[in-house]
């Protein structure tokens, strides 16, 4: 099929190369435009389900409590955050 049409376009190479680039614009405007807005209420990436339960115990509704999270859970990050720990590098690398 591609040969086919590049067979039949005109003017040479240059009308061919041309001709090719303005039929691959094509092609992706008529699937930007028409195929994927008509095509995007068929697929299912608007279809997520939240719910107001979070599966928590003692979190009613998704709601944050103060003073509910378990001992521990307070976000602990395992370095410091105030200084750099890293040595400096070296003079040799």
């Amino acid at each position: 099929m591609y040969a086919w049409i590049w067979r039949k376009l005109p003017f040479g190479l240059p009308g061919k190369l041309a001709g090719s680039v303005l039929i691959a614009a094509a092609m992706v405007a008529l699937l930007w435009y028409v195929v994927f807005p008509w095509a995007e209420p068929l697929l299912p990436f608007d279809d997520v389900q939240v719910t107001q339960d979070s599966g928590v115990p003692g979190d009613p509704g998704g709601e944050v409590v103060p003073g509910d999270a378990p001992p521990g859970d307070e976000h602990d990050l395992p370095y410091d955050t105030e200084r750099n720990n890293t040595p400096p590098p070296s003079p040799d690398r």
